[in-house]
């Protein structure tokens, strides 16, 4: 178990903790971001139609009108909610910036919450709704609109997509590398620190955009020299926080983890180049998942004590426990 100051700040829409805050006065608990992510984070429940007023239950909420700036207004008597929540959401956000949130993790389809593919309903009188055709999925609700103009580069997802595996991983690993920025500004970043992130960062960051790692490479390089240190840690950040937001591709660990063989060229006997080659083109091949070459790797690290690879956070960048890798 992690100490509990040692975990990662999260926000989360407040039903998926099992909050009876929805329109109905029902939740929507997800086991395993309470169960098991739950473990390694400290959750910010946030539920905009609570904490703006509304009682449980409450009549419905829908967007309406304009995908690109829809309003929010109640299923059957018409009441517009739009500016009262877009006030609330700027003010709620205002306190979150004290939070030092790494991460959000949003309701799907809710017309407060959703981040994408929430339903816009045709701006109609009511008598005139049948005829006016179904809704557009193209609608953000309303907090999680102002939510992510305001952190534009935080990692955020929707419960519903962290079903998917692989979106999974990528976000787990970025509010890890995001809780380990945070631990680094918090203790006062100095050129030496920024060297010794980004190198413990190497492989993590190539295995989601080599260009970011050739780009933040150059301006690492000449930390020593940069006047405002403020200016340095902001041009970091959004550079980091981009890469990984990029899609780490089979292609692109295949090109980590050939890149990461090549550390053991003068130790690994014939045989163990040879399996440890096999097993690169089985996972390739999607035989294998990516845990079994991670895992392989992490043995030679330790039988030849590779002290340089003993610290890429790319061979660990997140608890075991989780499996996340045993499924990409």
């Amino acid at each position: 178990m992690v100490d509990a100051t040692d975990k990662i700040t999260l926000g989360i829409s407040a039903c998926l903790l099992g909050h009876k805050v929805r329109f109905d006065g029902g939740h929507k608990l997800d086991s395993w971001l309470v169960n098991t992510l739950g473990a390694y984070v400290r959750f910010v429940p946030v539920c905009p139609e609570v904490e703006m007023g509304l009682p449980v239950p409450r009549e419905a909420l829908r967007l309406v009108g304009d995908p690109q700036n829809p309003r929010l207004i109640t299923v059957r008597g018409g009441e517009d909610f739009t500016g009262r929540m877009r006030e609330w959401s700027q003010e709620r956000i205002r306190g979150l910036h004290d939070e030092g949130l790494c991460g959000f993790i949003f309701k799907r389809a809710s017309p407060s919450s959703g981040m994408e593919r929430v339903k816009v309903y045709r701006d109609v009188p009511p008598e005139e709704a049948k005829k006016a055709g179904p809704p557009v999925n193209a609608g953000v609700g309303i907090f999680a609109a102002e939510f992510m103009r305001a952190f534009p580069l935080l990692p955020a997802e929707e419960e519903g997509r962290l079903n998917d595996p692989a979106l999974r991983e990528n976000f787990v690993e970025r509010i890890f590398v995001m809780r380990r920025w945070r631990q680094l500004l918090q203790e006062g970043m100095t050129p030496g620190g920024l060297v010794a992130f980004h190198t413990r960062h190497k492989l993590l960051i190539m295995s989601h955009s080599v260009e970011h790692y050739r780009t933040m490479g150059k301006l690492v390089a000449g930390a020593g020299t940069h006047e405002r240190a403020e200016e340095l840690a902001e041009r970091y950040q959004t550079l980091l926080l981009t890469a990984m937001g990029r899609e780490a591709t089979v292609k692109k660990h295949v090109n980590v983890l050939q890149h990461v063989m090549g550390y053991f060229k003068k130790t690994l006997t014939a045989d163990e180049k040879q399996e440890l080659l096999e097993i690169i083109q089985a996972y390739h091949a999607g035989l294998v998942p990516l845990i079994v070459p991670v895992t392989l790797l992490n043995h030679y690290v330790r039988k030849y004590a590779e002290s340089y690879l003993a610290g890429q956070w790319y061979l660990s960048p997140h608890p075991l426990e989780l499996k996340l890798r045993n499924h990409v």
